[in-house]
């Protein structure tokens, strides 16, 4: 805390003071600290802190009686103790030598025998607590008000009544509303008991419901408050018999307009007589209100209402309706809701410096808007040139002075109350830096935020300050650098200014630093500003310039606003606007400029005026205008005058209502449905509808029938049966009837339908399952004389008594949505009506998978005739049909019953298009409006499922919607990398690391895998960087065999089946150090030196030889590695000609017998691949290829839609080579491939893993002795193939090759050349090949003999794994074209036997020019080796 910072610089003094600041620092700040946002002032900080000082109690509003005692309360805290006074009226009150009021040792105000009279009312009154602490400030309390209960006076007393038995009764007795509290009632001089059925009103009347015979007798009101008690005049009521004669209701207490405080309880009284006895009920806005369910609305006796706990949502108006079964009466009252002022935003402290300008910020709300002052040390802040009230609320002080410092109020005030909140604000001194966090109070962080303090020269004062531009209300300055900093490049400068004769100083900051110039803005006409500017740097501010004296421009002498602005309707179309001369006419008013302007819009339109007054014509009717006033004189327009707004007069609608429409409910009745006309052809407030109804064939009689209010229905009863009958309707405003809609028929029932027994099973039930919901359609029962009042609709997984759903009789559809993909619903389906359900139909249906691509979802639903006809008159269209173009466009076309056969549009309708998805369920839906059959809907997300449906429109009728199709767009690539990529090291391997991830947010499409890239180097290029692929939609992948200590970066790519997405950020990954386990003295060790040895260890002071080219690993490449790489290139080159040459020989000594046999041994899929001899034919040599980096690349294409291709040219230790003894030429033709099945731990990466998927990576080492090795000897013939298998010879080597494979990976090429063969073994972090260095003395001795690990290792003997590699070989850094090196896959083993059993092959001439072509492409490449 700032305490403990302060005491421990205070270390060196006494141990006392440290103990109080530890203490201080260590103390709960609680509610103190809480408001102050503060703690104590930290020493040596040269910053004071904020001092908690506020109120604990404030007063509330009382209400006492004459003669008692009141206590007012009041409490505030600070440090130190603050001082209370009181204030009453506005004026503060002595209480030194007043007897009746004194203060209380906590600041309350205790007053003692309240005096109250009609001429001497001494105590009631508002009264204000008031907080002043020396040397620091004062604040006040809210306002809270005393009332004294005036003396007893009734209003209205209780009158003599008679009363039937079972009615209510209402006894009046009014008194001022400070004297409700004080009246209770007595019966025959007795107290009178309250309970439900006798309640006492707010007003002080007495209320008995379902009055008995023990209810006579003779009632009075007694008013006791604090006096004698008052009486009333006693009226006797009595109680009759029933007469069994029905009577008139009547009102005996009819509600009245309340005003009511948020949190208060509100009564409407509501008692009525009648007989038979009345029963009460309530309705709200239009809406039934239910007494019996909630909790704060309460039936009172005889039936008034009490709402308790109100809220706004509660203000409205209240309708009380008595009804007793022969006549209903009703009465209204509205209830308004105030609220007290509440703060949204409080003023906050606030530090400062002198001359600068600040805000206090403070925003309340309330009902009524309250009004807001402000205070400061509890003086009203009178608002002037530098105190301002800005944006309503908001306190602006300019250019402070010290004196402003202290505490200032923003008071709020309003009918229902008042509320306070305060802030201080601090002047510190020029030197002392303004805390930075928080802005507006210091924590106990704050000095760590002080400006430092550094020590150096101050700039000089700047030179030549100038008034380069003067207008009447702004002046611009510029000056130039002080002599002591010509450059001024760091400099900021300030600019003080105040009026002449002020002693108050303003300050204006330059933008940015190095600027010279500023400009004053908001200055007075023909005023004298002083000007000083001041520079300051990095060690603080410095000398001030000379004051400049400069005069402000008189201003333009202008007219300023029209006084008395009016304006009145005259008409409908027609405003008169009314003005008087301009009181400040400064010269001779030319013309007035009358502006107005449509209520909602943004277009001003304007009119010269030369006189006092303007009528406007041509307006729209009964809508809303703004008018303002701008008077001309010689020097332009002046000042203008406020908007006044007022509305034109409202006429006659000038339209009719919409789309009208009948249902026929049975043989005698037909329901009218209709909506409002255009809101813009009302011309005024809808008060009514009439309706007109006719027989067709008497279309003289006609009916008429008036709708109040705004009821959009009517049901017109007491027809004729199966009668044709015409409707119209027309809209009515306070200026009478407007134009009628179009005559519209429907024709009754010939008979009822029969509801004595329950609905026929429907006659058909149809389903169409969807992934997540299952679209129902279905058709009503045969039998259409029983009445259907609507469909239940049964589902769930096995058995249909899960969900019920229940729709409209006129449904013939439904959707059932949020299912579960991939099971089997059980769905049942029910006609009913209100005698109970019908016979069940049943159907079951297997939502679809979630890999479901179905593109077109089509369903057209032809429903048959209903019983009861569709109100809407329009048809919907059908066969709705989504087909889906891209992986953002779907095209919805559909087909119009009420068409011709054509379906050619000669008339106005169109059609509506909505559309949405279920992801998420809260989407709402999209529309867009189309004039032919078909819409082309864009902008989709990509691989989602969209729903279609389309309704019509003609003129004002518009039908329902359509079925609904479904169409999932097609996918997309990802546009989003993979989430959340997290890299930890495994417990107990520190050379293997997992990477965790989260699926793209935009995936667009099913994820079929990822790829990860890691590198040592995160600016290298990204083809060289080593790529993992993970198979599937897995999250979590290992890698193993890293190098321990090393910082990696991670990179993630997802891919679908569009492609790949783009890669995630690099993510840092350093492994752990090695422990003891771990290290050893050669962890680089390369080489095959048999099962479960190593190389020999070549000592601590073993150092390789420097080179300019190392791997990232550290291995050295020797100097003499370039004249070793030719020496080998030129027997390489030599061994290949004498290849070539054997082949020849032996390829033109081949019969087409051989030929024939080799054909039938080896067959590719497409027959255009050969094999071409075995190892007993062909001995080719093996053919070494040292350089400094190789890389795989594919041939043609990958078998992937997004191939990666990679560059990972790598360099490689030079122990990575074993040496071939010249022993294996001999051998070369016992040596065969040798595959077997080798398997990681689960989601751990293998190079056989690491080739399924990659086309292109680097060659993997590892320091751990190798376990088996490869031999590939077969030739190949590499041509492009849409499929192909690759055939070879397979058997186990007795003794184990050494040599190394590459497995083929691409389905596009075939094997089928000689092969150079490479002992490699794995390494790590970074795979790569390496070059041998000249080897140092005493070269250790390997046993070529001994099983090697393979490079890549098969899953299983006879699973084919079809690839083509490119070996890119380049020299001393240079990359050269690639080579291709081919690997064929295991035969099976059938062809393998027959193969063996061949002991001659031949090659035909054009397989011969072939590979030669192929070998003579290979010598190119390595002549190009050997030039450079």
């Amino acid at each position: 805390m700032a305490a403990e910072r302060g005491a421990r610089r205070l270390l060196g003094t006494s141990s006392f003071w440290l103990c109080c600041l530890l203490l201080l620092g260590r103390r709960a700040p609680g509610a103190a600290a809480a408001r102050s946002g503060s703690p104590p002032q930290s020493p040596g900080s040269g910053v004071r802190t904020f001092t908690p000082f506020y109120f604990l109690v404030e007063p509330v509003d009382t209400l006492s009686s004459r003669g008692s005692s009141v206590i007012l309360n009041c409490s505030a805290y600070s440090e130190p103790s603050p001082k209370i006074e009181w204030k009453k009226d506005g004026t503060f009150l002595n209480l030194v030598s007043d007897d009746r009021r004194q203060l209380l040792p906590d600041g309350s105000l205790f007053i003692t025998n309240v005096v109250h009279a009609k001429h001497n009312k001494p105590d009631e009154g508002y009264y204000q607590c008031v907080a002043t602490v020396e040397n620091l400030g004062t604040i006040v309390s809210r306002t809270a008000k005393l009332t004294v209960a005036s003396l007893p006076r009734f209003a209205s007393q209780p009158e003599p009544s008679s009363v039937y038995a079972g009615n209510s009764a209402v006894l009046n007795c009014e008194v001022n509303a400070d004297l409700v509290p004080f009246v209770r009632w007595e019966q025959n001089r007795q107290p009178l008991l309250l309970d439900d059925r006798v309640i006492k009103l707010p007003s002080g009347t007495l209320v008995i419901s379902n009055v008995t015979e023990r209810d006579g007798g003779l009632y009075r009101c007694v008013v006791e408050s604090g006096g004698p008690p008052k009486y009333s005049d006693e009226a006797e009521l009595k109680v009759l018999p029933d007469p069994e004669v029905t009577s008139n209701l009547v009102f005996l207490k009819q509600p009245s307009s309340l005003v009511r405080v948020i949190g208060q309880s509100a009564v409407l009284p509501c008692v009525a007589l009648g007989l038979p006895t009345p029963t009460i009920r309530w309705m709200k806005n239009e809406e039934a209100l239910d007494t019996e369910s909630s909790e704060r609305l309460v039936l009172l006796a005889g039936g008034s209402l009490e709402i308790s706990d109100v809220t706004e949502d509660d203000a409205g108006t209240y309708f009380c309706i008595a009804d007793n079964g022969n006549e209903t009466i009703e009465a209204q009252a509205e209830l308004t809701v105030q609220a007290q002022p509440e703060f949204l935003k409080q003023p906050t402290n606030i530090y400062a410096h002198e001359s600068m300008d600040i805000i206090f910020e403070c925003e309340v709300t309330g009902k009524p808007a309250p009004t807001v002052k402000w205070v400061k040390n509890g003086d009203m802040v009178i608002p002037s040139d530098y105190f301002k009230i800005v944006k309503e609320h908001n306190l602006q002080v300019l250019g402070l002075v010290k004196s402003d410092e202290g505490f200032y109020q923003c008071i709020a005030e309003n009918d229902v109350g008042n509320a306070q909140a305060g802030a201080q604000l601090i002047i510190l001194e020029h030197d002392v830096a303004i805390p930075t966090l928080p802005p507006t109070s210091l924590t106990s962080a704050t000095t760590d935020h002080l400006a430092p303090a550094t020590t150096g020269p101050l700039p000089s004062a700047p030179r030549d300050v100038v008034a380069s531009l003067v207008s009447t209300r702004f002046i611009k300055l510029t000056w130039r650098t002080p002599a002591s900093d010509p450059h001024g490049d760091n400099l900021t400068y300030s600019v003080f200014y105040t009026k002449e004769g002020i002693a108050r100083e303003r300050v204006e900051n330059t933008s940015h630093p190095g600027e010279m110039q500023v400009t004053i803005q908001n200055l007075m006409p023909a005023t004298v500003y002083i000007f000083r500017v001041m520079a300051q740097n990095k060690h603080g501010s410095g000398e001030s310039s000379a004051p400049l004296r400069v005069e402000t421009q008189p201003e333009v002498q202008l007219p300023g606003p029209a006084p008395n602005i009016r304006a009145y309707a005259t008409s409908p179309t027609s405003i008169t606007v009314t003005w008087e001369t301009p009181l400040s006419g400064n010269g001779e008013i030319q013309n007035y400029k009358l502006y107005y302007m449509e209520k909602g819009t943004d277009k001003e339109q304007d009119v010269d005026v030369s006189s006092h007054s303007h009528t406007i014509n041509g307006l729209k009717k009964y809508t809303e205008y703004s008018f303002r006033v701008v008077a001309y004189n010689k020097h332009g327009p002046g000042v203008s005058t406020q908007d006044v707004a007022v509305r034109t007069l409202s006429d006659v609608p000038s339209a009719a209502p919409q789309n009208l429409s009948l249902e026929v409910r049975n043989s005698k009745s037909i329901m009218i449905h209709w909506q409002p006309p255009p809101p813009a052809t009302q011309n005024g407030q809808i008060t009514g509808y009439k309706i007109r109804y006719r027989k067709a064939s008497r279309k003289s009689d006609v009916t008429e029938t008036l709708v109040t209010g705004t009821q959009l229905s009517q049901l017109i009863e007491g027809l004729d049966r199966g009668t044709e009958y015409n409707f119209r309707v027309a809209a009515l405003t306070i200026n009478g009837t407007g134009p009628a809609t179009d005559w519209l028929s429907a024709e009754t029932f010939e008979s009822d339908l029969d509801e004595t027994r329950v609905p026929d099973v429907p006659s058909s039930l149809h389903v169409r399952p969807l992934v997540t919901s299952i679209v129902v359609s279905w058709t009503p029962p045969e039998n259409q004389n029983i009445v259907v009042r609507g469909y239940a609709i049964g589902y769930g997984i096995g058995s249909p008594h899960a969900q019920t759903i229940k729709v409209d009789y006129k449904q013939r559809y439904y959707t059932i949505e949020n299912l579960d993909p991939s099971s089997h619903y059980v769905i049942t389906l029910k006609a009913f009506n209100n005698v109970g359900e019908g016979i069940p139909l049943y159907e079951s249906a297997v939502t679809r998978p979630h890999t479901d691509t179905s593109e077109v979802d089509l369903f057209v639903i032809n429903a048959p005739y209903t019983p009861v006809p569709d109100p809407t008159p329009m048809m919907p269209p059908v066969g709705v049909q989504a087909s889906i173009l891209s992986h953002d466009t779907i095209r919805i076309t559909w087909a119009d019953n009420s068409l011709p056969k054509h379906q050619k549009i000669t008339d106005s309708r169109y059609y509506t298009v909505r559309w949405k998805t279920n992801i998420p369920a809260n989407t709402k839906y999209k529309n867009a409006n189309a004039t032919t059959l078909s819409y082309l809907v864009t902008g989709l997300k990509a691989n989602t499922l969209y729903e279609f449906s389309v309704m019509v429109t003609k003129g004002r009728r518009s039908s329902t919607w359509s079925m609904t199709a479904h169409g999932t767009t097609f996918e997309l690539v990802p546009t989003s990398p993979p989430k959340d990529v997290t890299v930890v090291s495994k417990e107990g391997k520190p050379r293997t690391i997992i990477v965790n991830w989260q699926p793209p947010s935009e995936a667009n499409g099913k994820i079929t895998g990822y790829i990860i890239y890691y590198s040592t180097d995160v600016n290298a290029e990204i083809h060289d960087w080593v790529i993992e692929p993970v198979v599937g939609n897995r999250l979590t992948h290992q890698i193993q065999e890293l190098t321990l200590d090393t910082p990696y970066y991670f990179k993630i790519q997802a891919r679908n089946s569009k492609g790949m997405g783009p890669m995630s950020e690099a993510v840092q990954f350093r492994t752990p150090k090695a422990d003891s386990s771990d290290k050893m003295p050669n962890d680089q060790a390369s080489g095959s030196a048999g099962k479960g040895s190593r190389l020999p260890d070549l000592g601590s002071d073993y150092k390789p030889p420097m080179s300019g080219s190392n791997s990232p690993h550290g291995s050295p490449t020797s100097p003499l590695d370039s004249n070793m790489l030719l020496v080998i290139i030129v027997s390489v080159g030599v061994i290949t000609i004498v290849v070539v040459v054997i082949i020849a020989v032996f390829c033109t000594r081949r019969t087409t017998s051989h030929q024939k046999k080799k054909r039938a041994a080896c067959k590719s899929v497409n027959g255009s691949h050969k094999y071409k001899g075995n190892s007993k034919d062909v001995k080719p040599p093996d053919l070494w290829i040292h350089h400094e980096r190789l890389e795989l690349k594919p041939i043609d294409k990958s078998p992937d839609p997004n191939p990666i291709m990679t560059d990972t040219p790598i360099p490689r230790n030079s122990q990575d080579i074993t040496p071939v003894d010249n022993s294996m030429d001999s051998n070369i033709h016992q040596r065969r491939n040798s595959y077997r099945g080798h398997e990681s731990e689960d989601s751990m990466s293998t190079l056989a893993g690491r080739r399924g998927m990659r086309p292109k990576m680097m060659m993997p080492f590892d320091s751990q002795p190798p376990q088996q090795s490869i031999r590939n000897t077969p030739s190949t013939d590499t041509m492009p193939a849409s499929s192909s298998q690759t055939c070879c010879t397979d058997h186990q080597d007795p003794e184990g090759a050494t040599s190394s494979s590459y497995l083929a990976s691409s389905q596009e090429e075939d094997s089928g050349q000689s092969l150079p063969t490479a002992h490699v073994r794995p390494s790590h972090p970074l795979k790569s090949f390496a070059v041998p260095a000249i080897p140092p003395p005493g070269p250790p001795t390997y046993d070529p003999t001994l099983p090697s690990t393979p490079l890549l290792s098969q899953q299983a003997l006879n699973h084919h794994l079809h690839s083509v590699k490119t070996a890119s070989i380049g020299t001393l850094g240079r990359s050269r074209p690639p080579m291709p090196v081919v690997v064929p896959s295991a035969p099976d083993v059938q062809e393998t036997t027959r193969m063996l059993e061949d002991s001659e092959s031949s090659y035909e001439p054009d397989e011969l020019t072939k590979e030669m072509a192929h070998l003579e492409g290979l010598m190119k490449d390595l002549n190009a080796i050997t030039t450079a």
